[in-house]
């Protein structure tokens, strides 16, 4: 079911059309299709095991669709290997914290800069006239994220002794230091506990706020995806069966049923 209003196809930033994906012989998506707008929060929910991780894994190179087509601002995206992907404006986070063991918060960060970075032997040689710049020029971009999300006091610590939701932060910080237009947000607040998702929402918001970003994001927290999305999408056994704005979509049947079970009416 689709409860959805008319789109100005101009204002669509990336499209999802009937998109398919086996793994042997199981398919685990099946002709899943929509649109995101420019400046939107979209979440995509469903179960455990709907399809959603594998949907992203889609958009980003990992696993492309075998049918079906991916744009993004008009570019084919299925043919594209992820950090191909990656120099679109594209970045993600991942559902298991991702960060570099044993290295401090900075250079975390610092790390998704790698898009921006030309190392060279002459540039090495050539250091206090090359290479210098371009490294303070990144650790600039590095730390105006870092007062962003506000993470100066741990910026020098190792990320193996903070605590789960400020390494989560960190690596929405590692995302947004590649200075994305379109940023995949894969479950950013599990594990956490209600303080610390409040803190993730209001980090999210004043980075879409701050840096203009469109965003995909996938979240089991309910009270999450209807507080900060434009729109849903729910997935269920690789299929989308429901569409629309967040509250009118959370209420239907199909969508309870998915999350629930149906629920059978006996008699007195």
């Amino acid at each position: 079911m689709v409860i959805a209003a008319t789109v100005d196809q101009a204002d669509i930033v990336l499209s999802c059309t009937q998109i398919s994906r086996w793994f042997g012989g199981l398919q685990a998506m099946k002709d899943v299709s929509f649109d995101i707008r420019r400046g939107q929060i979209l979440g995509l929910v469903g179960p455990n095991g709907s399809g959603k991780t594998t949907t992203v894994n889609a958009i980003t190179g990992f696993f492309p669709p075998q049918q079906g087509e991916i744009r993004f601002g008009g570019l084919r995206l299925n043919d594209l290997k992820p950090h191909q992907v990656a120099q679109q404006g594209i970045a993600r986070t991942f559902q298991n914290v991702a960060l570099f063991k044993g290295i401090s918060v900075l250079d975390n960060i610092l790390l998704g800069r790698h898009n921006f970075m030309n190392p060279t032997v002459i540039g090495a040689m050539l250091y206090w006239w090359r290479a210098q710049k371009e490294e303070i020029a990144n650790r600039n971009k590095v730390e105006a994220i870092i007062d962003l999300l506000q993470l100066e006091n741990v910026r020098d610590e190792p990320v193996d002794v903070i605590p789960l939701g400020t390494q989560k932060r960190v690596e929405l910080a590692r995302a947004l230091a590649a200075e994305p237009t379109f940023l995949i947000l894969d479950e950013p607040m599990a594990g956490m506990n209600q303080e610390e998702k409040e803190y993730m929402v209001r980090f999210i918001l004043d980075a879409q706020e701050a840096l203009g970003l469109t965003i995909l994001l996938i979240e089991h927290h309910m009270d999450v995806v209807t507080a900060i999305c434009d729109h849903l999408v729910v997935l269920n056994n690789g299929e989308k069966i429901c569409e629309g704005l967040p509250r009118e979509v959370i209420a239907n049947p199909d969508v309870v049923a998915a999350y629930i079970g149906k629920v059978e009416v006996g008699h007195a």
